[in-house]
């Protein structure tokens, strides 16, 4: 028997009931994973300054030292974002941003500011940060904070992908053993 309200009530075929609705992340889960991205900004922040020192190219130098900047400022907006949630951000990198810097430095002293190589490291440094907004993303995170790490996973692809093509354009000279790219 159907009463009344039942029979004049819509249905809504695509309503997905509240209870099957994957749940938003515990807030201090979400502190966690914008800590953990804040410390892959720092390691971006430190790793391309580190490179714009390890090479000789000036466009090389200012593309470094943009992306830098970028990711600089990307750590400054999840920062304000741990503070809006109550919790207290990060504020440096990770240990094995330290060592992966480290090796750059390394490398870059041992080869004589080899740029091929600088790159490769760069490179591989972004396929780290990648990973990491990826992680992110795959979580059921609070829509603001989403939509800011959507945005700047956005831009690390970006940055990947021209890191990734200044390499192999450089890759590609090399292999001809032509002029590098920009000179």
């Amino acid at each position: 028997m159907i009463n009344d309200y039942e029979a004049t009530k819509p249905m809504d075929v695509d309503a997905v009931p509240v209870s099957s609705q994957p749940a938003i992340e515990p807030n201090d889960a979400v502190i966690s994973t914008l800590n953990g991205l804040i410390e892959t900004c720092k390691d971006g922040e430190e790793g391309f300054r580190d490179a714009a020192e390890g090479v000789v190219r000036s466009d090389l130098k200012t593309t470094f030292y943009e992306f830098s900047q970028q990711r600089a400022q990307f750590a400054g907006v999840l920062q304000q974002l741990v503070r809006s949630l109550g919790g207290d951000p990060e504020s440096g990198g990770s240990i094995s941003g330290v060592v992966h810097r480290q090796w750059i430095n390394l490398k870059s002293a041992i080869t004589g500011k080899d740029e091929g190589a600088i790159l490769n490291e760069c490179e591989r440094g972004e396929d780290h940060a990648k990973d990491a907004y990826t992680r992110a993303l795959e979580l059921k995170l609070p829509a603001n904070v989403a939509d800011i790490i959507r945005q700047q996973s956005q831009s690390v692809q970006a940055a990947h992908n021209k890191i990734k093509a200044l390499r192999d354009g450089y890759a590609e000279a090399d292999k001809y053993n032509t002029a590098k790219p920009g000179f």
